[in-house]
């Protein structure tokens, strides 16, 4: 009986140590001093060989959501993200797609998946970019969202849920 008792103890002491582990290594750090300046004057190549300037998306709401075509979270949360963009661009809200990925890649699965929001290629840069913004591990998907004065108010590293969705919504 002891012994049982042990291995539970032992067995639960090592749960809750792989759940503080998985939660620190998911949670996001704090930004680098000038990151948001740096990137409100960061621009990437847009899909048709335009520049998407970042600058262009100030004065309101912003998610910008970290992606690559290879990701699986990625591409299971994108539809979540668009059905927010759909839901929230009435009251002002502006999604940014910034795929840390190549374009042919990233153009055939826009063809099998659509989305209504911009997509940006932001390779290898995007990846020192979201570690400026917080993203200490370099992992994806990383979101974040600033308000309508450009300030970066959240930062999430890991799928969004719907609950992140609506929550964010309320900064409008």
């Amino acid at each position: 009986m002891n012994r049982r008792l042990w291995m539970g103890g032992l067995a639960a002491t090592a749960a809750f140590a792989g759940a503080g582990v998985s939660w620190w290594r998911l949670k996001p750090g704090e930004p680098l001093s000038g990151a948001e300046s740096a990137f409100w004057g960061s621009a990437f190549p847009g899909l048709d060989g335009s520049v998407v300037g970042l600058s262009g998306f100030q004065g309101r709401p912003l998610l910008v959501n970290f992606w690559a075509t290879w990701c699986p979270p990625c591409v299971e949360e994108l539809p979540l993200i668009n059905t927010f963009y759909r839901q929230q661009a009435p009251a002002g809200w502006q999604v940014l797609g910034l795929a840390v990925d190549q374009a042919d890649p990233v153009r055939r699965f826009l063809q099998r998946q659509p989305l209504d929001f911009p997509i940006a290629l932001a390779g290898y840069a995007g990846t020192e970019l979201g570690r400026s913004l917080g993203n200490v591990s370099g992992g994806l998907p990383f979101t974040v969202v600033f308000d309508a004065r450009g300030v970066l108010v959240h930062r999430k590293l890991g799928k969004v849920t719907e609950h992140d969705l609506s929550l964010w919504a309320e900064l409008v």
